[in-house]
C-alpha cells in the first residue's frame, strides 16, 4: 500500500494524467500551462503512523520532503524515531502540501476529513487516500475539488465501492482514481 501512496504522490505532483492526455490529443504546447510541483522541501502529512504510514516514510525518504503525522496512538518519541513530527490534525492539514490517509477505518475516523477539515488544507495541496473510502466525506471532497479549494486528489478507495460511473468525482481532471487495486501486483 505504501508504494501505492508513492505512485499517486508522484503522478499528482507531475500532473501525469493531464500531460498524458495533452500528448495523446496533440496539444504539446499546452504543457506550459501544467507545470508540476517539486517535492524536495515540501511537507508530506500522514494521517496514521502505523505499519503503512511508517512504510510510506521509508518509500519517500529519498525525496527529501518534510514529514509530519497525526496519530493519537503514537507517542512523540516514537514519531521522532521514525523521523516525523507529530501534529494535531488541524495543524497537519494546514501545513501539508500532500496529505496521505493511511489510518484504519473506525467509528472515530469515519468522515474524519469532512467539509471543515478539507477546508483547512492549502489550495495548492493534494489529498491521497489509500486507506478506506469512508474516512473522507466523498461529497465534501468532490465539492472541494470542483471549487478548486485544493489542487487535486489521488484515490484508490471510495466511500461506496464500486464507485458509480456517473459520480461527479470521476469527471474531474484534478483527480487520479484506481479501483481499490493500485497496489495489486505480482
Amino acid at each position: 500500500v505504501a508504494v501505492s501512496a508513492l505512485t499517486l504522490l508522484l503522478a499528482l505532483s507531475h500532473k501525469l494524467l493531464i500531460k498524458d492526455r495533452l500528448t495523446r490529443e496533440g496539444r504539446w504546447a499546452d504543457k506550459l500551462h501544467h507545470m508540476g510541483v517539486g517535492l524536495t522541501g515540501r511537507t508530506l502529512g500522514l494521517i496514521g503512523l502505523g505499519n503503512i504510514g511508517r512504510e510510506v516514510l521509508k518509500m519517500v525518504a529519498p525525496l527529501e520532503m518534510k514529514h509530519v503525522a497525526y496519530d493519537p496512538f503514537v507517542t512523540p518519541d516514537s514519531a521522532r524515531a521514525s523521523g516525523v513530527e507529530l501534529l494535531d490534525l488541524d495543524a497537519l492539514l494546514e501545513q501539508s502540501d500532500f496529505v496521505c490517509v493511511c489510518c484504519a477505518l473506525t467509528p472515530e475516523t469515519h468522515h474524519l476529513l469532512n467539509t471543515e477539515r478539507l477546508g483547512r488544507m492549502k489550495p495548492s495541496a493534494f489529498l491521497i487516500n489509500v486507506a478506506r473510502g469512508p474516512i473522507v466525506d466523498q461529497a465534501a471532497l468532490t465539492q472541494c475539488l470542483q471549487a478548486g479549494r485544493i489542487a487535486g486528489a489521488g484515490l484508490d478507495v471510495f466511500e461506496k465501492e464500486p464507485i458509480e460511473p456517473s459520480d461527479p468525482l470521476l469527471k474531474l481532471d484534478n483527480v487520479i482514481v484506481a479501483p481499490h487495486a493500485i497496489c495489486w501486483t505480482d
